[in-house]
């Protein structure tokens, strides 16, 4: 009994260890990860936030496309105090997997223009472009950033289970410092620094013997870090994964799942 005790004391600190602490903060990988993402997409709870934004209305010399370093005219009240706005292009609208609930519109990054005058209009010139601008584009300030440095993972109590309803970087599988669109946000008690376990629906097979088919049980497959909420959506990275996931994978609260 002695030896026993003695063993599992010296073993204690070096299995500590070998579990990865939920207090643990993110590695320069993972912070530069989700820098990059947020740089380039955005969502909006409801159209009319989106549908309401200052708009491009031409590029100078009446032009109906403007491209890097060009000087852009728009439509709509903007800030002479604000540094720059980016230029985002209503995308894809998400609704929920389960009840088709509209969740957000998700706003695709065209690049970024800077405050010059205003007048009748205002100008503003190009600083950035992912591809060639448009009218109608919408001119919109910056989200509050996320202090990565401080975003902690924690693991929360209540059970919040949901999907993965999106890559927005187009990919279908889906492997370590992806991003991914989730279909629960603050409403459902979601907060920046939850972490999150995937679960993969088993397969389902054919009995050899009966003949009958057989789902096998389903799979935890990996661990999403959530770095922005919305209303009803949120964005998480992928922190590891034991194979492939993809859009349609369920995910739960991570204390849930242990």
């Amino acid at each position: 009994m002695r030896k026993s005790l003695l063993v599992l004391l010296l073993w204690a600190p070096f299995a500590t260890a070998l579990i990865a602490q939920p207090t643990e903060r993110l590695d320069q990988a993972a912070q530069q990860a989700i820098q990059h993402f947020l740089l380039h997409n955005r969502i909006f709870d409801s159209p009319e936030d989106l549908d309401n934004a200052p708009y491009i209305i031409a590029a100078q010399g009446g032009r109906v496309l403007g491209a890097n370093d060009e000087r852009v005219h728009a439509r709509g009240r903007l800030d002479p105090a604000q540094p720059s706005y980016g230029i985002f292009r209503r995308g894809k609208a998400y609704t929920d997997p389960v009840t088709q609930e509209l969740l957000g519109i998700n706003a695709d990054d065209i690049g970024t223009a800077r405050f010059v005058l205003a007048d009748s209009l205002t100008t503003l010139a190009v600083q950035r472009v992912t591809q060639e601008i448009r009218p109608g584009d919408r001119l919109l300030r910056a989200e509050p950033p996320v202090a990565l440095a401080n975003l902690e993972p924690c693991k929360p109590a209540p059970l919040i289970t949901g999907h993965i309803i999106d890559i927005p970087k187009g990919v279908t599988q889906i492997g370590v410092l992806d991003a991914v669109t989730l279909n629960k946000g603050r409403r459902d008690g979601l907060v920046e620094g939850q972490l999150l376990t995937v679960i993969k629906a088993g397969a389902t097979v054919r009995d050899a013997l009966t003949g009958t088919p057989t789902p096998l049980p389903d799979e935890r497959a990996g661990t999403l870090l959530v770095f922005r909420t919305y209303e009803k959506l949120s964005y998480a990275l992928v922190l590891s994964a034991s194979r492939s996931l993809a859009v349609q994978d369920r995910f739960e609260t991570a204390d849930q799942a242990q």
